[in-house]
């Protein structure tokens, strides 16, 4: 108890230095925290993958379809038990920079595989029977203040003109790490309306969703879908939906690496800091650490003064840090909410953020506890007065 009153005192003997210390550690652990949540929204899409889905599309590109005469040959493999499919349809809203995904998807095996997707029973019927309807997530409604049998006209890019749809249904999320920022509409809709306007574009899908019994299964499935279809006008190359999304982080790779980089010389240029912080409080002190010696007081307890205070200051500087990532990430989160529709400050960034003021408060007290410990008692005695 008398160790942790001294600790105490020592921290706030020099009140002005030791706020600017506090300050500096939050704003560090307040960086750091909203650095890892970006990489961690970077990978959101990656963590809902589920086990039990692979992705088929064209070996070539994505950009290239496939026919829709797949889906009975994909069904009839051993191992899969639902098939869906869908385009991207790449659609604009009013203007460009309103971005979010919408995609064309053949609606009831889509929400047969994707049951993350919560939609009201009474609401998933009415999308359900209307051609022209779509659902949207919670997120993207509230933003643009959609509401049910609202119309809304996308403007295609990939698909050329104008495109009408009804808003049926709005979906939450089963998990945190669902994206709420998706628009889905009928493939139907879309291809029937291709057959009219350009017929060679019609019957095509960009991606099939591949349901399988066992994630045990997923190599034999893969291997068996690509082979089904090897040597035809448009081969296929399947993979796991958890690889399929990695394909997308790893363009984006050296922008992920960077952000890393930069969270972790945040967290070195503290720990330069509060080194400097405890230099200068060890130095002040060795009189009195002689004086302590003097008195049969060992090194172990001296090196416990300095340990104590430096992690106390980090420890201070390390919670205020972390309440304050929460605002900080609900308005970063709320700005960029059309490059990062699901960003939470994950338990594991909370965690991180522990471990580095750990590291920080251990790291900075090493050189000026040795030496404390070292200093003779006759040349400590000498700095008093």
């Amino acid at each position: 108890m008398q160790l942790l009153k001294l600790i105490y005192k020592n921290a706030f003997r020099h009140k002005l230095r030791t706020f600017l210390t506090i300050a500096g550690i939050s704003i560090a652990i307040l960086s750091f925290g909203l650095l890892r949540t970006v990489i961690s929204a970077w990978y959101v899409g990656v963590e809902a993958s589920s086990a039990n889905r692979l992705v088929t599309r064209n070996s070539i590109s994505l950009i290239f379809p496939l026919p829709i005469s797949y889906k009975d040959k994909i069904r009839q493999i051993d191992g899969v038990t639902n098939v869906s499919y869908g385009n991207w349809f790449g659609g604009i809203y009013i203007d460009e920079k309103n971005f979010f995904a919408n995609f064309a998807v053949e609606p009831e095996s889509y929400l047969k595989l994707y049951p993350e997707y919560v939609l009201p029973p009474d609401q998933k019927a009415a999308f359900l029977r209307d051609r022209k309807g779509f659902f949207a997530g919670r997120k993207l409604a509230e933003k643009y203040n959609w509401k049910l049998g609202d119309t809304v006209v996308l403007k295609g890019t990939i698909f050329p003109g104008e495109w009408d749809f009804v808003l049926r249904a709005i979906y939450k999320g089963r998990d945190k790490n669902i994206d709420e920022t998706q628009f889905i509409f009928h493939w139907d809709y879309l291809n029937e309306t291709m057959k009219k306007i350009a017929p060679l574009r019609a019957d095509q899908v960009g991606f099939y969703m591949i349901s399988i019994k066992n994630p045990a299964l997923a190599a034999d499935v893969s291997v068996a879908v690509d082979k089904t279809f090897k040597n035809s006008l448009a081969e296929t190359l399947t993979e796991t939906e958890k690889a399929f999304q990695l394909s997308f982080i790893s363009m984006s790779e050296a922008i992920v690496i960077a952000i890393q980089m930069v969270s972790f010389v945040v967290i070195i240029i503290i720990m330069a800091v509060m080194a400097n912080t405890m230099a200068m409080s060890a130095r002040e002190r060795f009189g009195e650490y002689a004086v302590f010696k003097t008195l049969g007081f060992g090194g172990a307890y001296i090196a416990g003064l300095i340990f104590g205070e430096s992690l106390f200051i980090t420890s201070i500087g390390c919670i205020l840090g972390i309440i304050l990532t929460f605002p900080a990430a609900q308005a970063f989160g709320s700005a960029m909410s059309q490059f990062f529709p699901v960003f939470n400050v994950s338990v594991k960034t909370i965690y991180l953020d522990i471990a580095s003021s750990l590291v920080v408060g251990i790291t900075a007290a090493i050189i000026p506890s040795y030496r404390a410990v070292s200093i003779r008692i006759a040349d400590g005695l000498r700095r008093i007065g």
